[in-house]
């Protein structure tokens, strides 16, 4: 037996314990380990063993003798919006991270899944009884599905297993819940997290079987364990979304096999999650009476699907010395920055105001162009007047105060056109392309105006006369 103590936020290795990782600079994130002086365990040892002893060269192959020999069809998952993430289904053979809250629907989405491919498939459940997983598949309608379950920890056990029964698509629910028997870690540890998943990725490649891991996360939205966990599977996918809302967003953080622009949107419900397939009007509110003010709708663009979203502000004279600045749904400092240029190139006094920044329907917005829709927000808030009903905008707000282009403008206006907007604030050039140099140019329509502008002065002008 060896004892050696493990970064729990990096997987470092240290002979003796320390009050800081040296290689990822976190304090006090040291635990000790017992680990046996074992080269090989598993899987791995079984693979050694029917080899010839001595040192042996490895078997290589041509790209086309490659392709020819391990080149299959995607499975289809049954669900469009998880197929579009992953890049048109699962890959053979792949090691899919599916990371998120708890309660925000991980489990479910899968449950759901092996109820569409039914007998090829194998539940592993660490967390469940076979019990509890029979009753969550019934009220999920997909109890008669025919796809076996294992309640089982001990990644030994689940390599026979598996081994055995020749699934095509593996879940294992959770990766913290296994044990390596070689490791005397307790569950969830970075040794024993790091061991689990480097047999099964190495069982999931030799075999051809998809391996699906349901990952926990820390206070901080990060996948627990150590970091070497995301570089070695080939997918990570992140649930994102308030439990308490129904909205989920399914997002690719990582796709070896495909692009991560993509997200799925879904809707909780009581018989499981449901694909929306217009996410713009599942966010956008029906107010009677027109826009109040600080109220801005934005069009963003999550991969190749335009997406409109509600941004909501309210500023109001702060009793404190220092200014409130709460965002929700948006990076606070993004808003810092929104809050500094408004006052500088726009003219506008928030030194005194306390400013609220929210993104309805629990979105989190991380791209660049809705800091258009965010500094007219806590305009028309500060001053009190709404933007015009029927308005919407999107574009980057830099330092200087110009409104900068964005991809995707075409699709953006095309979006806003369909579903009856009148008035569409942009930058300059963004509703036909980074060449054009029309400004507040009329579309076909007469009665819809494409306003395209260089600085937020002049938006701000635009969006509250």
């Amino acid at each position: 037996m060896k004892t050696q103590f493990v970064c729990s936020n990096c997987g470092h290795t240290e002979p003796k314990w320390l009050g800081r990782c040296p290689d990822c600079g976190e304090w006090s994130t040291f635990v000790e380990e017992m680990r046996e002086d074992k080269k090989v365990v598993g899987f791995a040892a079984r693979a050694a063993n029917a080899k010839t002893p001595g040192r042996a060269a490895g078997v290589t192959f041509s790209l086309n003798e490659v392709r020819a020999e391990r080149e299959g069809g995607r499975i289809g998952t049954g669900v469009g919006e998880l197929n579009r993430v992953l890049g048109g289904g699962i890959v053979p053979g792949s090691l899919v991270l599916v990371g998120g809250e708890p309660g925000v629907g991980k489990s479910t989405l899968l449950l759901q899944v092996m109820g569409h491919l039914g007998e090829g498939c194998l539940m592993v459940s660490g967390e469940e009884s076979t019990r509890q997983v029979a009753l969550s598949a019934r009220r999920l309608g997909v109890g008669d599905a025919g796809f076996r379950v294992l309640s089982e920890t001990d990644v030994d056990v689940i390599e026979a297993t598996i081994l055995e029964e020749r699934p095509k698509v593996v879940v294992v629910d959770s990766i913290q819940t296994l044990y390596s028997p070689e490791l005397t870690g307790a569950p969830g540890g970075v040794g024993q997290v790091r061991e689990t998943a480097a047999r099964l990725m190495r069982l999931a490649k030799a075999e051809g079987i998809a391996v699906f891991l349901v990952g926990h996360v820390t206070k901080d939205g990060s996948i627990a364990g150590p970091r070497v966990l995301e570089h070695m599977v080939d997918t990570v996918l992140q649930f994102e979304g308030d439990r308490y809302q129904s909205f989920r967003v399914l997002r690719a953080l990582k796709n070896r096999f495909g692009s991560t622009n993509e997200v799925g949107v879904f809707e909780m419900t009581g018989t499981g999650m449901v694909e929306v397939e217009d996410p713009s009007a599942f966010f956008l509110s029906t107010r009677e009476g027109g826009t109040p003010p600080g109220v801005v709708t934005v069009c963003l663009l999550e991969g190749t699907r335009p997406m409109l979203v509600e941004i909501e502000s309210l500023v109001v004279p702060s009793p404190l010395a220092v200014p409130r600045r709460v965002a929700n749904g948006i990076e606070v400092g993004r808003v810092n920055m929104l809050c500094a240029v408004l006052s500088r190139r726009a003219g506008l006094v928030l030194g005194d105001q306390d400013v609220y920044v929210n993104v309805t329907g629990g979105v989190r917005v991380e791209e660049p162009a809705a800091d258009l829709g965010v500094a007219l927000a806590i305009a028309s808030a500060l001053r009190d007047r709404a933007v015009e009903s029927g308005a919407a905008v999107f574009g980057e707000v830099g330092l200087t105060g110009d409104v900068r282009f964005v991809s995707g403008g075409p699709r953006r206006v095309a979006e806003l056109l369909k579903l009856g907007f009148k008035r569409i604030i942009t930058p300059e050039g963004a509703s036909e392309g980074p060449r054009s140099a029309g400004r507040n140019e009329r579309t076909e329509k007469a009665e819809v105006a494409v306003l395209e502008v260089r600085t937020l002065e002049e938006a701000v002008g635009a969006a509250l006369s």
